[in-house]
């Protein structure tokens, strides 16, 4: 397998885990556009919560800091938590951006260093 294959893999398996957790409808996912998903809203996402990190399970983890997600029509807080790293990249957080009269999210990614 290579590694586009492999990363393609990793992503529709993150999708898939996320709509059976109920975190996104596939919808959301279907009617990406770039790097935002779901729909615009125009209520602003709370401050970040503080959150505890822990030791990393193995050294070179990272932590992916926790973030607002819009679910039904509210925010709901998605937990922080530790990733293995992958070479030759460095990962980009989920990020709210302000888009005219609402809000949008761009998901968070593996981008090339």
């Amino acid at each position: 397998m290579n590694k586009t294959s492999s990363g393609s893999l990793l992503r529709a398996g993150c999708v898939a885990v996320a709509i059976a957790a109920g975190l996104a409808s596939p919808m959301a996912f279907a009617q990406r556009h770039g790097h935002f998903i779901g729909e615009t809203v125009v209520v602003a996402p709370p401050v970040a919560q503080v959150e505890v990190m822990g030791d990393p399970p193995h050294a070179g983890y990272i932590w992916e800091n926790g973030y607002w997600n819009w679910v039904d029509g509210r925010h709901v807080w998605v937990a922080g938590h530790w990733m293995a790293p992958r070479r030759g990249y460095y990962w980009e957080p989920h990020v709210w951006v302000h888009e005219g009269n609402g809000w949008r999210m761009r998901e968070g990614y593996w981008a090339r260093r």
